[in-house]
């Protein structure tokens, strides 16, 4: 059997009824031909061409709604693997995947940005050897911790990464593995990973990561929005009132960042004499009822409120989740929620959910593998 490359639309066609049987959305001809909107012979068509291709398998007998019973629809076990990478700083987080996206193994090591792109790069293919053993590599998903050129796959103005503009991680990756390579932020991915988790493939949603930085990512109908130049949700760099112009690593002056990251309420905690060294640390002492590390966390909650209750004003999303080191501590939600809440048009929050994000460290990894699967190989003879 001689494989072609599939004409564009066929190629998304197949993509839609992978993803919805990958995800349980369909598990049968029947319930595909109904969410695509398809003639049951179309949809037939579709189903086996991913059979032929190794993708699906068809399995028992489901429940019958009147008529035959239908025969459900899986994810082949030997299909293969997507790989995904979230690069940090100091660390990599490694994954593999089921082609449903459900997280196999996840492994870290040890690397170091600075170090620029060829010397990372080497770890993590290491890595992705290590972890994918003999599975066939069907799709990669790369997370980078700046604004990603989503056309070429490069970061764009990064901060603390020599060397990295201009490096296309998609082709280095695909060269190695002769698989396609979706690339994107580690705010956008986490943002996808959470929603998944959530809502599937529709509602709107924010997810914001507070650590010692803040990021944000926006889902729209199930989709990542990225804007014109792909900075849609960096609020990090909202202005905030009562921010005293402290300068922000932007070269702008009392950005949100500067009044309610990590790093900022470790400098505010030590200028106020506590003995602390990380905002692990600060942390810590609010979460024991340390009567200043608990204002200083609940006002950047509330800071964070402020920027955010703008954004949810504007975009009436269905949740805000939050995630990140800072949104372990209660007082910190209780205040981003507070403000929110009190600042919003009561139609806008009329049924928001703002609530901590389920999926943890795991979230970047999911989103990761959601998008990979977009771009998933369908040959067709």
């Amino acid at each position: 059997m001689s494989s072609v490359t599939p004409a564009p639309s066929d190629d998304a066609a197949l993509r839609d009824a992978l993803r919805l049987v990958a995800h349980g959305e369909a598990i049968s001809r029947s319930q595909l031909a109904e969410r695509l909107g398809l003639a049951p012979s179309t949809a037939g068509l579709r189903v086996q061409t991913l059979i032929d291709a190794g993708l699906l398998r068809e399995g028992a007998d489901g429940a019958s709604r009147g008529g035959r019973r239908p025969r459900t629809l899986h994810i082949d076990d030997d299909a293969g693997v997507i790989l995904t990478v979230d690069l940090g700083g100091g660390h990599a987080r490694i994954g593999r995947h089921a082609l449903s996206g459900s997280l196999q193994e996840v492994m870290s090591v040890p690397v170091n940005l600075a170090d620029g792109p060829d010397a990372t790069m080497t770890v993590v293919t290491a890595a992705f050897d290590r972890i994918a053993g003999d599975s066939r590599i069907r799709a990669i998903g790369v997370s980078l911790p700046g604004p990603v050129d989503i056309e070429t796959g490069t970061v764009v103005q990064p901060s603390r990464m020599p060397g990295w503009p201009g490096f296309r991680v998609d082709e280095h990756l695909r060269g190695r593995y002769n698989a396609p390579v979706a690339v994107d932020n580690d705010a956008n991915l986490a943002a996808l990973g959470e929603h998944r988790v959530h809502f599937g493939a529709t509602h709107h949603s924010i997810t914001v990561k507070a650590g010692t930085a803040i990021g944000s990512g926006i889902i729209v109908d199930g989709a990542v929005h990225r804007g014109a130049t792909g900075a849609a949700g960096d609020i990090t760099h909202t202005r905030i009132d009562g921010s005293g112009d402290l300068p922000c690593s932007c070269g702008n002056t009392g950005c949100l960042e500067t009044v309610a990251s990590g790093a900022s309420l470790l400098r505010q905690a030590q200028a106020a004499g506590l003995d602390v060294h990380t905002p692990a640390d600060v942390i810590a002492l609010a979460l024991d009822a340390e009567p200043v590390a608990t204002t200083l966390v609940r006002t950047a909650g509330t800071h964070l409120g402020q920027a955010l209750a703008g954004v949810v004003n504007f975009f009436n999303p269905h949740a805000v989740f939050l995630t990140g080191s800072l949104t372990v501590a209660e007082p910190f939600l209780a205040a981003v929620r507070s403000r929110v809440y009190e600042v919003c048009h009561p139609l806008a929050t009329k049924s928001l959910r703002i609530e901590a994000a389920r999926t943890g460290a795991d979230a970047i990894l999911f989103g990761a593998a959601d998008l990979a699967l977009d771009l998933v190989e369908i040959p067709q003879s």
